[in-house]
């Protein structure tokens, strides 16, 4: 069977996240609501997204070397997107549970965050061997941008059975499984067709020595910019408690935020590759202007704000990996992509319990706290690059 051309790999890696993102992003648009209904506090809301955020990247710490030791680059990413295309859907159970919902919806939650762990230093290894040939800026732009596409789709799909439903949301989560048997049948399709990078590589990762310098302190950074941005369970919490955004549009909003993050990680990756990593100081300044937007007492406010989390996202979830690609020799990429997601993991975990227990005192504070965490990344930032 002949082997796609490295812009195809690309586009089909795309079209497996785009199917993927429907699920969990769909999911995601509406976990601070559902929460919520199943008797969770904003300082719940906060943990447990936090907790899923660092489970997503904490996980990869183990994910990312066992990758690059094993060479089994594929079956990690397809047992990785299996557990999402399971725990999503039988987020329609919790509501029916009592007492137990609110803690199984949180063991859910939390699992399906550790599928992104399992797949993904696999998943971006591969992904990074077939940009390579296309520049590592757009290839990962272009990868983002399809994900993104079903990460709008995602909660526009949640939004309308909300809607249909008035106010009812388990049936949303049921509906999910089917992009979540799509994105399992094109990664079956893709797998013959794309090598993993183990069959050029495997044979230089015995003397692999240690990652370089300039990639811990990128990882600080990264870290830090993390944990200074507020999830977007926090922000949806903050939108219906507060009624200023009605509950069934809440899943739009944040599919306006995954357009948003499309379009910032389009113009990332192609300036990357013209430009080079300076680009990325765009990150911690997207980032800091989020929570005093998003978290605000104006309709109008929280929209933008959250189209700047979205912004922010887009730019750390793609251009921020061809970085990463591009500071690392090839045989260690999946390990330095774990290492780098646990950085980011430890810091999403603080972030998370920190802006649910700041919300609850001041939200003033909490807009300065996280904007001089987001200084401090630019300073690391620059650290990184002069040293690069």
């Amino acid at each position: 069977m002949p082997n796609l051309t490295p812009w195809r790999a690309v586009l089909a890696f795309g079209f497996v996240s785009l199917a993927a993102d429907m699920v969990y992003e769909g999911a995601r648009s509406i976990t601070g609501p559902l929460l919520a209904g199943l008797g969770a506090s904003a300082l719940a809301v906060g943990l447990i997204t936090g907790a899923g955020e660092a489970a997503a990247l904490l996980f990869r710490l183990v994910s990312g070397p066992l990758a690059d030791r094993t060479a089994r680059y594929w079956a990690l990413t397809i047992f990785g997107y299996g557990l999402t295309a399971i725990c999503v859907p039988l987020l329609a159970v919790a509501p029916f549970l009592g007492g137990a919902g609110l803690a199984v919806a949180a063991v859910l939650i939390i699992s399906e965050r550790i599928g992104k762990a399992v797949r993904s230093p696999a998943k971006s290894a591969l992904l990074a061997e077939a940009a390579g040939a296309v520049g590592r800026g757009r290839g990962f732009a272009v990868h983002k941008a399809l994900d993104q596409v079903g990460a709008f789709a995602g909660p526009l799909i949640v939004a309308g059975v909300v809607a249909l439903t008035a106010g009812v949301i388990w049936p949303a989560p049921a509906l999910l499984a089917i992009p979540g048997v799509a994105s399992m049948i094109l990664l079956v399709w893709l797998r013959p067709r794309f090598p993993a990078p183990a069959a050029v590589h495997r044979s230089d990762v015995a003397g692999e020595g240690r990652l370089p310098a300039r990639f811990h302190w990128f990882a600080a950074s990264a870290g830090l910019a993390t944990g200074g941005l507020v999830t977007f369970g926090l922000i949806s919490f903050h939108a219906s408690r507060t009624g200023l955004i009605p509950l069934a549009l809440v899943p739009v909003l944040y599919a306006g935020a995954m357009a948003a993050g499309a379009l910032s990680a389009l113009a990332s990756g192609h300036l990357y590759d013209r430009w080079g990593a300076r680009v990325l100081y765009a990150l911690p300044v997207l980032a800091a202007a989020t929570p005093a937007l998003a978290l605000s007492g104006g309709t109008a406010a929280i929209v933008a704000g959250t189209l700047l989390w979205g912004a922010a996202v887009g730019v750390q979830d793609s251009t921020v990996k061809a970085l990463v690609a591009d500071l690392v020799p090839a045989p260690r990429r999946a390990t330095a992509y774990g290492v780098f997601a646990a950085v980011q993991g430890v810091a999403a975990l603080g972030g998370g319990i920190v802006a649910g227990a700041l919300y609850e005192q001041s939200l003033t504070l909490l807009a300065i706290v996280f904007a001089v965490a987001q200084l401090v990344a630019m300073i690391l930032l620059a650290i990184t690059l002069r040293k690069r």
